[in-house]
């Protein structure tokens, strides 16, 4: 085909859309569900209608081909689980009884079996269930959630695409699974997995399907030969089936590198690849490989991630590189846009001037679409768009709000000397025994407790005018009152003041920064029914003024136990809000750092002595390839060490962290010269107390003994055991007892029997400590 009549048959399409609903309607039938008030019959009508909605939007706005089976009622990992059979022994009993029911108990857990562990998605702050593998593994194909969607899809008149999780990334994501051996490589398992895949495949070719989507995003990080070799076996035995749709594969994250000639040599019919940030080196790539002569090419070059407009110009001058360079070219997302609000339209307290910055799923799928058509008919015939889009990024650029001069003269005269504390770690150390004198093994919680239904009410009303400041804040000073009694009750050595006024641990302090824009409705799927609203970083920022000191020092007056100051780091301040564009990360991660090294001054100040300052996103947002880490980790442990240097010997510095692979990151964790790290460790059975313990890690350590992503409630022998398992990696001296992570998400007596049975498990081992235990 040549370049023009590749031209003429562009279309515009996306690999994955926002699941929530304008309303957050999902979130509100599952809970429902789960709390017995809506049916299960109820919930899938709401589940239909709005996959009905979305596809009808898509096709309306110009796509020419939805995507199904992207639609989860918890995550499309944990649905390709089930796709293959990958039931974990614990829960098969549950799934054969009640589908659904066993579903929902992979994902959360019951009081009898333990939910699947929990991760990020690559470097996203969307969370997935890991799949549990070993060599017993029986896979057994079921396609009746993806041959259904697809079948709705079709009868309602739209031409559909079906999205799977691949199979290379999928034993990729994968680990062994309890009691397994922990070096079984799930990847080993290929051979056994690809012919469910063929008769998944099969399946949807029967129900209609034209083209399937086989997303293996695991190939755009760093393979070893053996597993660039599955890729190619995969794809070899599955292009060659006679039974098959048209097979489109597909990468996002970053560029596909070593992986790409692979892809491009297997006889599927078409590849989809990300043109946007580091993965704008994949245009380079392709056309040295030959480009894809007789195939479809699926071009990311929307940004599927960040809420930046697109420089339509620039898009298009890739777009006319890349149609010289396979049989096809259509226009896409660089990923689903699962990652982005639904619709910056409804947002009313953005100015709109600044609202025309922003590119929410909607706003993305219109840029799709303009784009396709210019690719088609040519550019004039969006000459008017481009003259808007142009304006567009001229007024981002030039706006103050982009540029303090001050904050930026603060960040370039950083010195070396400010990011290090005035004393090494075991002086430090003795320094906060003798102030703070906790006993071994000492209890604390992460920070917040359950935010419940009037706690939010009072916060929605204050905003809305119906409730004055002063009645707010005696609500604010009663639910703080509440949870320190209750921790003093409860027995735990470190009490927090509850975060009772915060709406989001980013959120909350964005909106007392400046640079910082919120959202009212942009709420981001994070896992399950959990959503967040990430504010957006449009300019420089500072601190006018104390964001947390007036509630932390009302805490301390309630109780002679020390209470912990609660901040947000500056590296997860980042990952989690939509970031610049316009400069480097390192830059904004210095500015927001000495932000916050003003507030813990201001807490030490204040009487505060243990402040922590959560970095749950240091993990997360670790470059997908290894060459780009170290200057990434090494700007990112310099702005914690910026944010804390600056205390006291005797204030202990806390960090905590959650849901990660951390065995990548010890070395930066030991970076960062915090005096206390806690960790998620319950789900994935103590592992990185072990690998902190092979790192010779020098510090204190709270691996986690509660899950708090789950309703289980753990008993104190479970708790003990989680504990006992600790002590085998780390000494009592440096080890401390606490949840994976915050409680705001749980309900009250689910929090009060967990921290009950987690003291008292405490207080079991410790009193079985020898008494020669420092």
């Amino acid at each position: 085909m040549t370049a023009e009549s590749a031209a003429a048959a562009v279309q515009a399409t996306v690999y994955g859309y926002p699941r929530q609903g304008p309303n957050r309607e999902l979130k509100k039938a599952i809970e429902g569900y789960w709390q017995g008030r809506v049916t299960a019959d109820a919930l899938r009508r709401t589940a239909a209608g709005l996959r009905r909605s979305t596809w009808r939007h898509l096709a309306d706005a110009g796509l020419g081909e939805v995507p199904t089976g992207d639609f989860s009622y918890y995550d499309h990992v944990l649905d390709t689980t089930v796709m293959v059979g990958a039931i974990p022994d614990r829960h098969r009993a549950a799934v054969q009884e009640d589908a659904l029911q066993g579903y929902f108990a992979m994902a959360r857990g019951t009081q009898e079996a333990a939910p699947l562990e929990m991760t990020k998605w690559f470097d996203t702050n969307y969370h997935y269930l890991v799949p549990e593998l070993g060599p017993d593994t029986v896979f057994a194909a079921d396609s009746g959630k993806q041959t259904a969607e697809l079948r709705e899809a079709l009868a309602l008149g739209h031409t559909p695409r079906p999205v799977l999780v691949g199979p290379v990334t999928y034993l990729l994501l994968a680990k062994p699974a309890p009691g397994v051996a922990v070096d079984f490589q799930p990847l080993t398992l290929l051979d056994r997995l690809l012919p469910v895949y063929a008769e998944v495949l099969a399946d949807l070719r029967a129900a209609g399907a034209e083209w399937v989507q086989l997303d293996e995003p695991a190939l755009v990080q760093d393979r070893t030969p053996a597993e660039l070799n599955a890729a190619a076996r995969a794809y070899r035995d599955l292009g060659r089936l006679a039974d098959r749709p048209k097979l489109l594969v597909a990468s996002y994250f970053d560029r596909l590198g070593e992986a790409l000639p692979v892809l491009a040599k297997a006889p599927v019919d078409g590849l989809a690849l990300d043109f946007t940030g580091p993965a704008a080196a994949n245009l380079d790539d392709l056309a040295a490989a030959g480009g894809l002569p007789g195939k479809r090419l699926v071009a990311g070059v929307v940004d599927g991630r960040n809420v930046w407009v697109n420089d339509l110009k620039n898009s298009l001058t890739t777009l006319a590189t890349l149609l010289g360079l396979a049989d096809r070219v259509d226009v896409a997302a660089s990923c689903s846009l699962l990652h982005v609000p639904l619709d910056a339209a409804v947002e009313r307290d953005i100015e709109p001037q600044i609202l025309r910055w922003l590119a929410f799923a909607r706003q993305k799928t219109a840029e799709i679409v303009t784009l396709s058509r210019a690719l088609a008919q040519g550019a004039d015939t969006i000459a008017a768009e481009l003259a808007a889009n142009r304006a567009d990024l001229a007024s981002r650029a030039g706006s103050p709000i982009t540029h303090d001069p001050a904050v930026r003269a603060r960040a370039s005269a950083v010195t070396a000397a400010d990011t290090r504390r005035s004393q090494p770690y075991p002086r430090r150390s003795a320094a906060q025994r003798a102030h703070l004198r906790l006993p071994l093994l000492p209890t604390t919680t992460i920070g917040s407790f359950p935010q419940t239904g009037e706690l939010r009410t009072a916060r929605a009303d204050v905003r809305a005018g119906r409730t004055d400041e002063e009645t707010y804040e005696r609500r604010i000073e009663a639910e703080i009152r509440e949870v320190i009694a209750f921790q003093e009750k409860t027995g735990l050595d470190v009490l927090v003041h509850g975060e009772p006024e915060r709406n989001d641990m980013v959120q909350y302090f964005a909106e007392q920064l400046t640079g910082y824009l919120a959202t009212r409705h942009g709420w981001v799927q994070s896992y399950g029914t959990r959503y967040v609203r990430p504010p957006i970083l449009a300019g420089d920022i500072s601190r006018p003024e104390p964001m947390t000191v007036r509630w932390t020092r009302y805490a301390q007056s309630l109780t002679d136990r020390p209470v912990k100051g609660m901040l947000t780091g500056p590296v997860t301040m980042l990952a989690w809000s939509f970031v610049r564009d316009d400069q480097p990360l390192a830059e904004t991660a210095r500015q927001v750092a000495l932000a916050l090294r003003d507030e813990v001054n201001d807490l030490e100040a204040a009487g505060t002595s243990v402040i922590q300052v959560d970095e749950p996103a240091l993990r997360e947002t670790l470059p997908l390839r290894a060459a780009d880490r170290p200057a990434y980790l090494a700007w990112a442990t310099e702005a914690f060490r910026l944010t804390t240097a600056g205390v006291r010997p005797d204030t202990q510095i806390h960090t905590h962290m959650c849901y990660a692979e951390f065995g990548d990151i010890v070395q930066a964790i030991d970076d960062l010269d915090a005096d206390v790290i806690s960790l998620e460790a319950a789900r994935s059975h103590m592992r990185v107390a072990r690998e902190l313990a092979r790192h010779g890690y020098p510090r204190e350590a709270g691996p986690g003994v509660y899950d708090i992503h789950s309703p289980r409630i753990p008993a104190t022998a479970e708790a003990a055991a989680l504990l006992r398992a600790g002590l085998e990696a780390l000494p009592a001296e440096r080890l401390w007892v606490n949840p994976d992570c915050g409680l705001k998400t749980r309900t009250w007596p689910e929090v009060r029997a967990s921290l009950e049975n987690l003291v008292a498990a405490a207080r079991e081992v410790r009193g079985a400590l020898p008494s020669e235990t420092p």
